[in-house]
């Protein structure tokens, strides 16, 4: 699934646009965890809103991060994230029940059964 069709889905909105693949989803608050786990091409189901996790998602290389439960993505982070192209999409959703509905729609939850 490609970020852009991410951010189209009901209770998604894009913050800032993206084209990646997404291949798998990964859900942690905790950068120093997300840093050394977080799969690339995935969606980062998280809170964390500032520019720690954008750096942690360059360093990843996910797809995209979904700041979940109307998590804040603060001015600076809005600025590094299009800086360095990292794609961030908005939900109300908790992270669960946003990777569980990113999962449905890429089909990737059958790959894993």
């Amino acid at each position: 699934m490609k970020v852009e069709a991410l951010a189209t889905l009901p209770q998604f909105e894009s913050a800032v646009p993206g084209d990646g693949e997404i291949t798998s989803v990964y859900c942690a608050d905790l950068l120093s965890w997300a840093m050394g786990r977080a799969p690339a091409n995935s969606a980062w189901c998280t809170i964390m809103g500032n520019v720690n996790a954008i750096a942690v998602a360059a360093l990843a290389d996910v797809a995209v991060i979904v700041l979940c439960e109307n998590a804040v993505l603060d001015d600076d982070a809005k600025a590094k994230a299009t800086q360095q192209g990292v794609a961030i999409v908005k939900t109300s959703l908790p992270a669960f029940e946003a990777g569980l509905a990113i999962a449905k729609a890429a089909d990737l939850y059958k790959e894993r059964r």
